[in-house]
């Protein structure tokens, strides 16, 4: 089975393939001081009876790929290894200034999106650390986007520089209109970024598309969409294992 590990700032997701089919994933914190030792107990306490015979990457966090590296070179030698890197065979040609600026997770969720789409044109909206608006063309290109604060970080710093405020469980109140302070910093949060996501996608669309953005697909994914799509109006398919899809997709083009 392959093995693919999405690490990002905050969490990481392994998911276990049988061919084509996502058969279990997993949600754990990213500790970037985890040793390669402490990453090799964690993946075979998850993985006992899973006989893995590939894997496929990708990390934000230099530290933690530096581990996992040696992780994989110490107890995993002969397993076949795709790290999303330079040099790696990803179909997806970056329309950027910089194209080693573009985060690793922001390339194969392009891949895993014009998969999903097709010939149409797409949006991937990640909710993470960072809210990521990565706008895919019709060919697959990776045209760019928009990052803006993530949610949880944005409660974080709320909580953090308002004496009377404190966080909150990210749940929808009983309507936008706030009857007390946890209420109402429910529904800034939920329905504020719901807002910056319509507003922010219908700019991108109109931009990508102007002369037709109904054709455009709106894909939400990462470990906070669930909370979030149900009240984004622009949002039109959620996938939340998108980074697991397109990592199964490269490691095929690569092995």
């Amino acid at each position: 089975m392959l093995l693919a590990i999405d690490i990002g700032n905050t969490n990481t997701v392994l998911g276990v393939f049988d061919g084509e089919k996502l058969q279990h994933s997993w949600r754990i914190k990213t500790d970037a001081r985890s040793t390669a030792d402490e990453l090799a107990l964690t993946f075979r306490g998850l993985l006992a009876d899973v006989e893995i015979t590939g894997m496929s990457a990708c990390s934000t966090v230099p530290a933690a790929l530096r581990e996992l590296r040696a992780m994989l070179a110490a107890y995993y030698p002969h397993v076949p290894t795709v790290l999303v890197e330079p040099g790696i065979r990803t179909g997806v040609s970056l329309q950027y200034e910089n194209p080693k600026e573009v985060g690793a997770d922001r390339i194969v969720n392009t891949l895993a999106a014009h998969h999903l789409v097709g010939d149409r044109p797409a949006i991937v909206v990640d909710f993470g650390t960072t809210t990521n608006f990565d706008v895919v063309s019709e060919r697959g290109d990776f045209l760019g986007g928009a990052l803006a604060p993530g949610v949880e970080i944005s409660l974080d710093a709320l909580a953090a520089r308002a004496a009377q405020l404190r966080k909150v469980e990210l749940v929808a109140p009983r309507g936008p209109i706030g009857k007390s302070t946890v209420e109402a910093l429910q529904s800034g949060i939920l329905y504020g970024f719901a807002g910056q996501v319509d507003g922010l996608v219908r700019r991108l669309t109109a931009a990508l598309a102007p002369a037709d953005t109904s054709k455009i697909e709106v894909i939400a994914t990462g470990g906070l969409a669930v909370l979030l799509v149900e009240h984004c109006d622009t949002v039109t398919r959620h996938e939340p294992d998108l980074t697991l899809l397109g990592l199964r997709l490269i490691y095929d083009r690569n092995v």
